[in-house]
């Protein structure tokens, strides 16, 4: 005869079974195809053919693979870095302003909600080399005597698509630590200012540790959507000049989509899979270290 205990249970199960199955029709299934076709050769209107490890092997010792992989985590690292300080500014400066604070916060929420395509066509515009508001504008106070190809320098073009991701992410960042500081009690800023405590101690010694788990789950989540970012890229750059600012994400579909090389373009696309699972891994083991 099942107990009340085990009644509940069963009934816990049958609960969240749709969602389970739903979501391993929409999540696992396609994630599980994905690691097979990239252990196989598989060409558009051929059968695919197992071949083990063979693909990972072949990016391995494939120059433009090394170089994809040094863009990826210079554009990854680059932004989220940028995002961190830019969204803690801003966190800072909303958590201290009390007039107009709803609206300064609306304003500064449109870069996230504003569609990513048009993100990067906006700033593909503005940095246009010959009608870019940019170029134009340094031309006009003297700055420059003609266009700084912004999108054709290899250099300058891996700091413009930073810019635009910046730009897109930095809210997310804002608002999220701006929600974290809220919770922190005033009675710990009051008793530091009896201290004698300044604005930088008080953001130092109490705001900073208080929020550093919002912080590190912002972080992580950002880090997995930056490494995989693909519209800013491919339509600010194409991954251009060259392959300066070719990623994960727009060399899989180079490699699928125009090369029609499904095996070669799924194992690309996984190579970040490992980095990000230790990411999560210690971004949960921090957690729950800091719950004990």
């Amino acid at each position: 005869m099942l107990t009340d205990r085990r009644r509940e249970r069963l009934l816990g199960y049958a609960l969240i079974a749709p969602v389970a199955i739903f979501l391993g029709a929409l999540v696992a299934y396609p994630f599980l195809s994905a690691i097979y076709l990239s252990l196989t050769e598989k060409t558009v209107g051929y059968p695919a053919h197992f071949v083990g490890l063979r693909n990972y092997e072949a990016l391995l010792e494939s120059g433009r693979f090394r170089i994809v992989a040094w863009n990826s985590a210079a554009f990854t690292v680059g932004s989220i870095a940028v995002k961190l300080v830019v969204g803690m500014a801003m966190a800072l400066a909303l958590h201290n302003v009390v007039r107009g604070n709803q609206f300064v916060r609306g304003i500064l929420l449109l870069p996230w909600v504003i569609p990513t395509v048009v993100i990067a066509l906006t700033w593909k515009w503005l940095m246009d080399l010959f009608r870019g508001l940019i170029n134009v504008a340094l031309i006009d106070v003297g700055a420059v005597t003609g266009g700084v190809h912004w999108l054709g320098d290899p250099t300058l073009a891996m700091a413009s698509v930073i810019t635009a991701n910046v730009w897109r992410g930095f809210p997310f960042f804002g608002v999220s630590f701006l929600a974290a500081m809220q919770t922190v009690p005033q009675e710990l800023y009051d008793a530091a200012a009896v201290d004698g405590a300044g604005s930088w101690e008080k953001f130092w010694r109490i705001t900073l540790p208080s929020i550093k788990g919002v912080v590190a789950v912002v972080t992580l989540l950002s880090t997995i959507v930056t490494l995989n970012d693909f519209n800013i890229v491919y339509i600010m750059t194409r991954g251009g000049p060259g392959a300066a600012t070719h990623i994960f994400a727009t060399y899989s579909y180079e490699l699928g989509i125009m090369s029609q090389r499904w095996g070669l373009s799924m194992a690309a696309s996984m190579a970040s899979l490992p980095l990000v699972a230790l990411l999560i891994v210690a971004v949960v083991r921090y957690l729950h270290r800091e719950e004990e």
